[in-house]
């Protein structure tokens, strides 16, 4: 029986900034908006932790009946490592994204966005089919686009709507730059795990590219989420407060460029995750300012 710490590692905590970043980011254009709301805002920060968590729980559900953990890199998972029961862990993917959810539709009618529904509705089976179902698209190198569709678009955008009532230019800036960092986690994470996710026919989109390019990829989509702030600066000046995660960048970027392999691009995952915390806190602060 798996233990508490065993448990929360199985959440893989350093993902979460992938859930903490859009509703900063998304609820910082709507204060540019002059629409924040504190209590949408944490409404939209559980439904955002429910479904990463979930979706967490749920890959490794997938993965390890599938058996492709059996020789990974990373840290331990539950059901590949026995710590846990299949079936225990399938019930908290379940849980979580019921979690999510039923505070997603709290949230829906307290801003009566009634089509939000719908997106809420989506997000359940393209989560579980990411490493789930007959034809998981997670192995076919699809990972990065459901991850920038609904840690990056639908999050920010759905955690500003619910708040302002509406979006905006600056909604839509800040939804690709956190989308495009949420896809740099998931390449720093796949990157490492390249000749081990091939062995089991996992065809991530590093696996594809290879790792060359894959590096050059990752490096990409740091330079998009500071490129997107440029137009921002015009009329939200303070936008630019996201420059200033650069830094912060810096370190996992020389790591993954540099050619570091298996192991040692553990820690550049959760620093890429930091960097998009960063990123999204900064770019909700200068938003707020703008207004």
């Amino acid at each position: 029986m798996a233990t508490l710490q065993q448990w929360i590692h199985g959440a893989r905590p350093y993902t979460l900034p992938a859930a903490l970043a859009p509703v900063a980011a998304g609820t910082g254009a709507a204060a540019a908006m002059q629409g924040a709301d504190a209590w949408r805002a944490v409404l939209a920060l559980v439904v955002a932790l429910g479904f990463q968590i979930g979706v967490n729980y749920a890959n490794d559900y997938s993965d390890g009946i599938r058996g492709a953990d059996a020789t990974r890199l990373g840290p331990a998972r539950l059901t590949a490592s026995g710590a846990a029961r299949p079936g225990a862990v399938l019930a908290a993917a379940v849980a979580c994204f019921g979690v999510a959810l039923a505070v997603g539709t709290w949230l829906v009618i307290l801003c009566r966005g009634w089509w939000l529904l719908g997106v809420g509705g989506a997000c359940v089976p393209a989560a579980w089919l990411y490493t789930g179902g007959r034809r998981p698209y997670g192995y076919r190198g699809l990972g990065e686009v459901f991850v920038f569709l609904f840690f990056g678009l639908v999050a920010v955008l759905g955690t500003t709507y619910t708040q302002a009532g509406r979006l905006s230019p600056a909604a839509v800036c800040a939804a690709v730059g956190i989308g495009a960092l949420a896809c740099a986690v998931l390449m720093a994470n796949n990157l490492r795990d390249i000749a081990t996710d091939a062995a089991v026919g996992k065809l991530t989109l590093a696996v594809r590219l290879g790792d060359r390019d894959a590096r050059r990829a990752y490096a990409a989509m740091l330079a998009a989420s500071l490129l997107v702030i440029l137009p921002l600066l015009p009329g939200h000046g303070w936008a630019g407060l996201a420059l200033l995660s650069l830094p912060v960048m810096v370190r996992p970027l020389r790591a993954v460029l540099s050619g570091v392999q298996g192991r040692a691009l553990l820690p550049v995952v959760s620093a890429t995750g930091r960097a998009e915390l960063a990123y999204g806190l900064l770019l909700a602060l200068g938003l707020a300012l703008s207004a």
